[in-house]
């Protein structure tokens, strides 16, 4: 796991190696064990790497590394699963290099010189982001894996191509010639994250997941290319055979798609260890885990001493049952509020997850033990594990019975009473169903009963922010994306790939990555072994939904190592709670960040629409924490970015000139 940046101008530059030199030093987080630098003066190529060790601990994976050939020179983040199987092929057609250490690093290079690039990078299972200079083509290509683990921005600037693991790399380099982009803040207001291939400075793009993109100059921005795609065109042949199967051999064969996945991402030369929450994902990893080893695995979990947020407990029954040697960390309200001023340094850009803030915790604290962490990222969105899947098809099929003249007049009998006055009329309902119907609910439902089909539906449900109530000054209108969305699905399914296809990746990827990096770990997900998620895919629905209950075949495997018992409770995210927090002890911390006048400076949002917002929350009218930490998030990472822009200023201007 590593950061990568650098710089191609395709023509001599000057102070090329101290501008690279500036954006990998920003990246020291995500690899402190080692760093390396490669340039091509006269091209004004320049390729930077920060190591975090994790396989091949010498000196034979450092990076930049040269193909035996002497054609390509390459920088990657990532980890490469199968880079032993991918070695003995090689070996095997007699095309392998004199090996010099045992990298997966090595093993792309010499697949590269072998095979091709894309080939290499269709056989290669893992999670990866890198940039390969072909010295004798003199293009860039820059690839980044099948469901966005890894990050990868890019933009071109003065004729000057930039690109790194993090934006912060492009700042150090660019400082404040880069330009918030009004349209994309209204979209992170909307979701709370910026999708791909969006980032929230204009015409600074990501690398969408599954794609590679090819430089051969800087004359014109090139078009990614995809070499994987969630849905292909045999999807609905594949899953009409599936669905042929019995529910027992598609278990086992689930099973061993997992059991492989989990095996290829045990491999580590340094500890290696899981998170446990003791929800069903975490605990069947772990549960492959401890089969496959013959010592107790190291399990980690959080708590609070919060009782309604505090999972620790299930997590650690869990654990007795498997055996691990599993250590967990109580943290308090005072603990996880004194990580809110490092958020806008840690996720880069503004981001407005709120369980970001558990996920740093439990990230540093795995780091103290560990250097490596599987993680269960994948399983909802793979098994239809989220309630909202059920929730909205039965609620579209209901819907769609109603002209929409009707649904508009009961979304405004709805939304007429405050949301704290539903949650009085609902006080009387047991806790478990308090979860599901509360007054935040209701109005979500009235907005709903004005869409139009059930993509506007589920997009409006995975909004914060309506997208009529724009609070960005000035702004055209929302950046749009193309998430996956296939009508000819059935409304789980074309939701599942929704989630896979954005949610997934800018969102929860972005969360963990950033968290995890920031302490130094590496984290991994074997759910999102792409052949799991090609299996998972074709499964039928009866395979994920039996009644009230999602994910049914990963409790069904579940069922083979732990007592239903164990696990058998409502699902609990991982959040902290926003509401109380922003009228206790983050009140003083907000208002500073919402002040009208600082606001109005600004001049990015509207102040009146912001303070209203506030006062609601406060008087206890609405709850407004999630828009209101969307905007928090953006006017945090804004005071921050503010702040450090001008270092980078000077250095922008000198990489302005070029030798004669």
């Amino acid at each position: 796991m590593c950061g990568i940046a650098g710089i191609a101008a395709w023509n001599p530059v000057r102070q090329l190696e101290g501008r690279v030199l500036d954006m990998t030093n920003s990246l020291v987080h995500r690899g402190p064990d080692d760093s390396g630098m490669w340039f091509d003066e006269e091209q004004g190529i320049g390729l930077s790497h920060r190591r975090l060790a994790i396989v091949d601990l010498s000196p034979a994976g450092h990076q930049p590394m040269r193909s035996a050939s002497g054609r390509y020179v390459f920088v990657f983040n990532g980890e490469i699963y199968n880079a032993e199987a991918m070695r003995a092929d090689l070996v095997g057609s007699g095309r392998a290099p004199a090996w010099r250490g045992h990298s997966d690093t090595e093993v792309l290079l010499a697949g590269f010189d072998a095979w091709g690039v894309e080939d290499t990078i269709r056989r290669a299972t893992g999670m990866f982001a890198f940039a390969l200079w072909d010295r004798s083509r003199l293009t860039l290509t820059l690839g980044r894996d099948r469901l966005g683990e890894k990050p990868l921005h890019y933009c071109i600037v003065d004729g000057k191509l930039f690109f790194a693991s993090e934006l912060k790399a492009i700042r150090a380099a660019l400082g404040d010639r880069l330009v918030v982009d009004r349209g994309v803040l209204s979209t992170f207001l909307q979701f709370g994250y910026v999708p791909s291939p969006l980032t929230i400075y204009r015409d600074v793009h990501k690398l969408p997941p599954g794609h590679t993109i090819t430089f051969s100059g800087t004359a014109v921005l090139p078009e990614a290319i995809p070499f994987w795609r969630l849905v292909t065109g045999d999807h609905m042949a594949r899953l009409e055979q599936a669905s042929a199967q019995n529910d027992m051999e598609l278990l086992d064969r689930l099973h061993d798609k997992l059991n492989e996945a989990v095996a290829g991402q045990s491999i580590s030369d340094v500890p290696l260890g899981a998170f446990l929450s003791g929800g069903v994902d975490s605990s069947l990893v772990v549960a492959l885990m401890q089969a496959q080893s013959r010592h107790p695995v190291r399990t980690f979990t959080i708590g609070f001493k919060d009782a309604e947020l505090d999972e620790a407990p299930f997590a650690r029954a869990v654990a007795r049952h498997l055996g691990t040697d599993h250590t967990e960390i109580y943290v308090s309200a005072k603990d996880a509020t004194d990580v809110i001023p490092m958020l806008p340094n840690v996720y880069d850009e503004p981001f407005a997850d709120s369980s970001q803030i558990p996920t740093i915790l439990v990230s540093r604290m795995t780091r103290q033990h560990v250097t490596v962490a599987l993680s269960g990222d994948g399983g909802d969105e793979l098994f239809a594990g989220y309630p909202r899947y059920r929730i909205v098809a039965t609620l579209w099929q209901r819907m769609a019975r109603w002209p929409l003249p009707m649904r508009s007049a009961a979304a405004a009998i709805l939304a007429g009473p405050s949301a704290h006055t539903w949650d009085i009329l609902f006080s009387a309902l047991p806790s478990r169903s308090r979860r599901e119907i509360n007054g935040r609910r209701m109005h979500r439902l009235a907005e709903s009963l004005r869409t139009e089909s059930l993509q506007a539906l589920y997009v409006r449900l995975m909004s914060r922010v309506a997208p009529e109530d724009l609070l960005v000054r000035e702004a055209p209108g929302m950046a749009v994306t193309s998430p996956s969305w296939v009508n000819s699905f059935g409304p789980i399914d074309a939701m599942r790939v929704w989630d896979l296809g954005q949610y997934l990746p800018d969102d929860l990827m972005v969360k963990v990555d950033r968290a995890s990096m920031s302490a130094s770990l590496e984290t991994r997900a074997p759910f999102l072994d792409h052949r799991v998620v090609e299996f998972a895919l074709t499964l039928p629905q009866r395979l994920l939904l039996r009644g009230r209950e999602g994910k049914w075949a990963l409790r069904q495997l579940l069922d083979r190592y732990v007592p239903r018992a164990l696990i058998d409770r409502p699902k609990a995210g991982f959040e902290v709670p926003l509401a109380a927090w922003l009228r206790g002890p983050l009140r003083p911390w907000a208002e500073s960040l919402l002040d009208k006048a600082k606001v109005a400076a600004q001049g990015y949002l509207d102040e009146d629409q912001v303070c209203a917002m506030w006062r609601q929350h406060l008087s206890g009218e609405f709850d407004r924490s999630q828009p209101l930490w969307h905007v928090l998030m953006f006017q945090s990472w804004l005071e921050s970015t503010q702040k450090s822009a001008s270092a980078g200023a000077g250095r922008a201007n000198a990489l302005s000139e070029t030798r004669a």
